[in-house]
C-alpha cells in the first residue's frame, strides 16, 4: 500500500472522531403536557421540556406537574421539584414512559413562571 494512503487512512477515522466530539448536545424539544399524556411513546427517552402545576401526594410521597384538564407527569428528584409546591413551573429534564411505572420526568432544570 503508497505511504499516502496509508496515512490517509490512518488520519481519516480520527478527523471523523474528532468531529462527533464537537457536535452541540440536541436542545430540549418543548411538548405541553396534553402530547406527553396521549403519546409518551413518541417522547420516551428524549431530553423535553413541558409546564404545568405542581402537586403532591403523601403516602407515598411523590410530585407531579398537571395541566387544567389534570394530565399529570411525575417529577423527580423530589428536592428539587419540592420547593415549588403549588406553583406553575416549567421543567426540563428526560422523560420516560414504562407502563408499569407511568411518565416520568426526570428533572434538570425547573423555572418558577408564577413571579
Amino acid at each position: 500500500m503508497p505511504m499516502p494512503l496509508l496515512k490517509a487512512l490512518t488520519v481519516l477515522p480520527l478527523l471523523w472522531l474528532l468531529s462527533a466530539c464537537n457536535e452541540a448536545p440536541t436542545p430540549p424539544q418543548t411538548v405541553p403536557l396534553m402530547m406527553l399524556v396521549n403519546q409518551p411513546a413518541n417522547h420516551d427517552g428524549r431530553l423535553i421540556t413541558t409546564e404545568g402545576t405542581v402537586r403532591r401526594v403523601e403516602e407515598p410521597l411523590h410530585y407531579w406537574i398537571e395541566d387544567a384538564q389534570l394530565r399529570r407527569v411525575a417529577i423527580q428528584p423530589d428536592a428539587l421539584i419540592a420547593p415549588h409546591l403549588g406553583r406553575k413551573v416549567r421543567v426540563t429534564g428526560r422523560f420516560s414512559h414504562a407502563p408499569d411505572q407511568g411518565r416520568r420526568l426526570q428533572a434538570e432544570h425547573v423555572i418558577p413562571l408564577d413571579d
